[in-house]
């Protein structure tokens, strides 16, 4: 394409990169504020359900499919009929669109979202994890978002995982503590350690 003599350029040069021929494919470095919106993005809806609210948020994520099959998050909307948190989730949402049409690495936003807490006090969702605040669940999302299309990476010891999941079964009916790594309640006394059954982490490390 670089040797057509009929190409036309009909756009303001901005910049330019050398295309390795043995490589001609889109890549998460040449997204940026200016890359244009496709007509059509692949998007994931999550449901959040929390103790303070009787109505609940749904956190919708459009990703760019590059290469055929290479997902990257462009954009975020959050939908619910409380709208007591109308103006914040609203620039929330807008924040971190902008951040990701930006391009580069975004993973950051996780922990960030995940550590602010609610002066309030947090919440106890489903299967006994701890969140210290609405915003630290939709970091949660994301995460779980980005683990799930490949830009977050997810070491797995299988070994580990095993053990993990025996002591649990072992664990039935034992009083858990709260982990402060994964504020999950999963934290018992385990070969003289205080251990995670969630999360592996332990004490003793």
């Amino acid at each position: 394409m670089g040797n057509d003599p009929m190409l036309k350029i009909d756009k303001k040069i901005v910049g330019y990169k050398v295309v390795d021929k043995t490589e001609e494919k889109v890549v998460f470095e040449m997204i940026h504020e200016n890359f244009p919106r496709p007509p059509h993005l692949t998007g994931t809806t999550y449901k959040i359900k929390t103790p303070q609210s009787e109505h609940a948020l749904y956190i919708t994520i459009n990703d760019m499919v590059l290469n055929g099959d290479e997902r990257h998050p462009y954009e975020m909307f959050i939908n619910s009929k409380n709208m007591e948190h109308f103006q914040w989730v609203l620039a929330l949402t807008r924040l971190v669109s902008a951040v990701w049409r930006k391009g580069g690495d975004s993973t950051f936003l996780v922990e960030e979202l995940k550590n602010v807490f609610d002066p309030k006090g947090g919440y106890y969702k489903r299967g006994g994890v701890y969140m210290p605040s609405l915003v630290a669940e939709i970091g949660t999302v994301i995460e779980q978002h980005l683990k799930s299309i490949g830009v977050i990476k997810v070491e797995v010891d299988v070994h580990q995982q095993a053990y993990l999941e025996a002591k649990k079964e072992e664990a039935k009916g034992v009083e858990m503590q709260l982990c402060t790594k994964c504020n999950t309640k999963a934290l018992i006394l385990m070969d003289g350690c205080m251990t995670c059954t969630n999360c592996g982490d332990s004490k003793c490390q």
